[in-house]
């Protein structure tokens, strides 16, 4: 399975979920969300495997969240702009970001993440 993983390292829930990635079998490097962030087209495919839910692709916890003003013109912007302050911010983008063979997900919820990427070795 293809999987891509971003992230910030000193982030305890990212090492968490790529720990959960190793006791289930999978060796992935994690991509440093801050100096390369996911592309504009991962983002959108983010964006379709979330729901279009907007708030599950932004960091919303992060100072530059609170900084920027994003969370008073999210509704006022539209999905290219919002794609590309994503991508000139990899602070914003809620981490763990993983993207696998047709699908993917925001943060780390164990149940999602076993969902998403189906039956796993114990």
């Amino acid at each position: 399975m293809a999987m891509e993983m971003f992230g910030y390292r000193q982030c305890g829930t990212c090492r968490k979920a790529q720990q959960w990635l190793r006791e289930h079998g999978h060796e992935i490097a994690m991509k440093p969300i801050r100096d390369t962030p996911p592309t504009v087209s991962q983002l959108r495919s983010m964006l379709e495997y979330l729901g279009g839910n907007r708030k599950r692709l932004i960091n919303t916890s992060s100072k530059d969240y609170r900084e920027s003003g994003l969370k008073d013109r999210l509704s006022d912007l539209s999905d290219d702009a919002l794609m590309r302050e994503l991508r000139s911010n990899g602070n914003l983008i809620k981490r763990p970001f993983l993207l696998c063979d047709g699908g993917g997900t925001t943060g780390f919820k164990e149940d999602e993440w076993r969902e998403l990427l189906g039956p796993l070795p114990s």
